[in-house]
Formats: structure tokens, sequence, C-alpha cells
């Protein structure tokens, strides 16, 4: 079309700068919109939890990772007790945290007597240094999805460097090099 002319305008600096101002001022909006209240964040999460069979020394236990969200008193304790498979009393395990992290994995002392889809309960607080304030405390279940039956009852190896313990009567050749 012989009378249509398209004005090309520059950008200048100003410009760019309320474009730029625009953009942040949207991002913030986003995170402002999507962020949760510190009041209303735990201090401690629970990230998982599970068993843990280990057949090369013939043990099992089982246990939860815990994050901790918010600032706490150094040498703070998170106290885990732990249901016996076998009905003896709760094991409570403690575990002291310090400056130098924020995620700990809480496992119980050996156990038996593991049933295939049983839950087991778990009690878990964060206890705050000095004066014993509670701040944290949750209860939930862990359940295995097989028995303990898989398991060993003496260790398959002993020492370092895996060799076959000689009071196990496990079946298998040894554990040692691969032939190449």
């Amino acid at each position: 079309m012989p009378g249509l002319r398209f004005e090309t305008r520059r950008l200048s600096v100003n410009h760019l700068a309320i474009g730029l101002a625009g953009f942040i001022l949207a991002l913030v909006a986003i995170g402002w919109a999507t962020r949760t209240p510190p009041g209303q964040t735990p201090t401690l999460t629970i990230a998982g939890s599970g068993f843990l069979f280990n057949y090369r020394i013939g043990e099992v236990s089982y246990g939860f990772t815990a994050i901790v969200n918010k600032p706490v008193r150094r040498y703070s304790k998170i106290e885990a007790v732990f249901e016996d498979p076998q009905g003896g009393p709760p094991m409570t395990v403690v575990e002291t945290l310090t400056a130098r992290s924020t995620r700990y994995s809480v496992r119980s002392p050996p156990v038996r007597g593991v049933e295939k889809g049983k839950p087991y309960q778990v009690a878990v607080r964060l206890i705050q240094n000095i004066d014993g304030a509670i701040l944290f405390d949750d209860r939930f279940t862990v359940t295995s999805q097989m028995s303990d039956d898989v398991v060993p009852d003496a260790p398959l190896t002993v020492g370092p460097g895996y060799a076959r313990n000689p009071a196990s009567s496990g079946a298998g050749p040894a554990p040692g090099p691969v032939p190449d």
C-alpha cells in the first residue's frame, strides 16, 4: 500500500528501566502470594521414613529423615520413640542438633519380628536446649513392604573385606573380587 508508513520508535533507557521495574514487581508479587508465612512453617518436617534391611550384616532397622526449618538453639535434641516389632518396650533414640546441619537421619536400633504391611508407631519430639521446651511433637507410622524373613540370623560377612562369616549358614558364593 503506497500510503501506509510505519513509524519506528527508539527505546530509551527510561523505557527499559520502567519495563524492568514492572517485571521485578511482578516476580515479587508472585513470590509473596505463594510464600508460606513463617508462623505456619513447622519447626521440624519429617521428609521420609522407611525400613532398612541389611542382609550382609543381618540387621533390620527403621527410621526417618527430619529437616529443621527454623533456627533452634544449638545442642537441642530430636527424641524419637520407636515401637518394638517383637512387642518389647519402646526404643528411644536421641539425636543432638548441631550448627552444621539442618537434615538429620534418625534410625532405630536393630529390630526383629517385622511383618509385611503392619504399621509401626514412631513418636518424634524436638526438645530445645537449656529450657526443655517442646518445639515439635508428632506421631506417625512406618510400614514395611516385606517381612524380616529375608534377613539371615547371623551376618553373612565379617570384617572390612566382606569375608564369609564362618558361623553363617548363608547360601551363595562368597563375596569377593569380580573376575575380569
